[in-house]
């Protein structure tokens, strides 16, 4: 059962948003100092990636662990009302991310996938610092197509 009534569920759904969010900025402010230049939720390309980096032919997707139901993950759980609603919801956008995946795998593009909770947790900005030095380190060697960080 909801602890909330259904007027302040709605009001808190209403002010989740799609960009901007925190693990994203922190993400692109890294990458900018490290020297990278790129475009943030370009609706030129397919899935509206949060980060695209033209010239390296790279997409990045920063996932909110609940959002796209990030499997054995602390962040995530099922909510437990309307459960039918939220199981159609999270099946979707595990279908929508996987066709996006496709789509650049098949364009030759690389790829790489942030979840929140590599972001989040203690030594949260160590953790950030991690994350941030793995994905300059991967666009600068340029060899591996896919880059996925858990937490």
């Amino acid at each position: 059962m909801d602890v909330l009534t259904q007027s302040q569920r709605h009001n808190n759904m209403s002010h989740i948003r799609g960009r901007d969010t925190s693990p994203e900025k922190i993400i692109r402010s890294a990458l900018h100092r490290a020297g990278f230049r790129f475009r943030i939720c370009d609706r030129r390309y397919p899935g509206k990636p949060d980060i695209v980096l033209p010239r390296h032919f790279t997409v990045i997707f920063i996932n909110g662990c609940f959002w796209h139901a990030h499997e054995g993950c602390r962040y995530f759980r099922m909510p437990s009302s309307n459960v039918d609603f939220w199981k159609a919801k999270f099946e979707r956008n595990r279908e929508r991310d996987a066709e996006v995946i496709q789509h650049y795998k098949d364009e030759c593009w690389r790829i790489c996938i942030i979840w929140e909770c590599a972001l989040r947790g203690k030594n949260k900005q160590n953790r950030i610092d991690s994350v941030a030095a793995e994905v300059c380190t991967w666009l600068d060697e340029g060899s591996e197509p896919f880059l996925e960080i858990k937490g």
